[in-house]
């Protein structure tokens, strides 16, 4: 038998050596107390995601962005379905995940909290939110955790379809008349900061970073990956013809990174405490469509355990 130390040690080399960890795998408890965490927030986040885009489904400008739209959130719902399977592997039942997000003990990615106030922010959300999101889920591709990181090979690809189609959104804005123009942006000027916050607390605020890199979990740090979403992001900008709202923004040949201006870290606390503009009415949705969806899943459990009489 093994002592614990001999576990960990063999756990840590399996790590290092670049093998994926598999669910019937020995892992020490904190490590799979993390992936709970880490995926389930990153599933409430898809599933609650879907909510300022829904409401915009019916004002669509015409048919196309309207189908548009709707593929897009069904993909958001079939991405938390993956998540939610990839937690369930780890020995918690999607029940208590579900319990945890509604009575407001889960979180999920603070961005989701501000208002979708025009057209253009639909664009927004596709070019910088999801666009903040690629960078952080290229990167668990090669995540440690064989369930989490499989599951975030489909999810990257349709999330950078999503991406291209908000950045297409905007792109026709900029190039309509002067009103739809300055719609664009104001839709920038407000959805730059948060989605600067979606990557996490800066690195010397961050709880968890250290542990999760060394088990390969996380592969950048926060600021790694808000350093790479700022540089890929401003030539974009360029090209629509907008301004980020940072005076501070410039780019720096020696360090061949821009330099950006400091994040509201007051704002980015008081959000994730649940004070945002929007937090009480994404939970009240939440607990709105649970509740009126239990016909479905109290369906859909007849007839699978009708089809499992018929199958015995």
């Amino acid at each position: 038998m093994k002592d614990q130390e001999q576990l960990l040690k063999e756990f840590q080399e399996k790590i290092d050596r670049e093998e994926k960890i598999e669910p019937k795998d020995w892992m020490p408890e904190e490590y799979r107390k993390t992936l709970i965490r880490q995926i389930s927030q990153h599933a409430h986040s898809e599933v609650v995601g879907m909510l300022p885009e829904g409401n915009w489904i019916t004002r669509a400008p015409n048919l196309r962005r309207k189908a548009i739209l709707l593929a897009k959130i069904q993909d958001e719902a079939g991405h938390g379905l993956y998540l939610y399977s990839a937690a369930e592997t780890l020995g918690i039942d999607r029940d208590t995940l579900i319990d945890e997000l509604l009575s407001g003990k889960a979180k999920y990615s603070s961005i989701f909290n501000y208002p979708a106030l025009t057209w253009a922010d639909m664009g927004a959300i596709g070019w910088l939110v999801d666009g903040a999101a690629i960078v952080n889920q290229v990167a668990l591709c090669r995540t440690s955790y064989g369930p989490y990181a499989r599951a975030m090979v489909r999810i990257c690809k349709e999330e950078s379809f999503h991406q291209r189609q908000g950045y297409e959104i905007l792109l026709a804005l900029c190039r309509g008349n002067a009103a739809q123009k300055k719609m664009a942006q104001d839709s920038l000027n407000r959805w730059w900061w948060p989605s600067l916050m979606m990557f996490g607390p800066s690195d010397k605020n961050s709880a968890h970073t250290a542990q999760s890199m060394n088990w390969k979990i996380k592969r950048f740090t926060n600021d790694e990956l808000r350093q790479k979403f700022v540089d890929m992001t401003v030539p974009q900008a360029n090209v629509l013809g907008i301004k980020i709202p940072d005076d501070k923004l410039q780019w720096n040949e020696q360090r061949g990174h821009y330099d950006f201006g400091e994040i509201n870290w007051e704002e980015f606390n008081n959000v994730v405490k649940g004070n945002g503009p929007c937090n009480r009415q994404r939970l009240d949705d939440r607990r709105k469509a649970h509740e009126e969806g239990q016909w479905v899943r109290d369906a859909a459990m007849a007839y699978a355990e009708k089809r499992s009489k018929k199958i015995a």
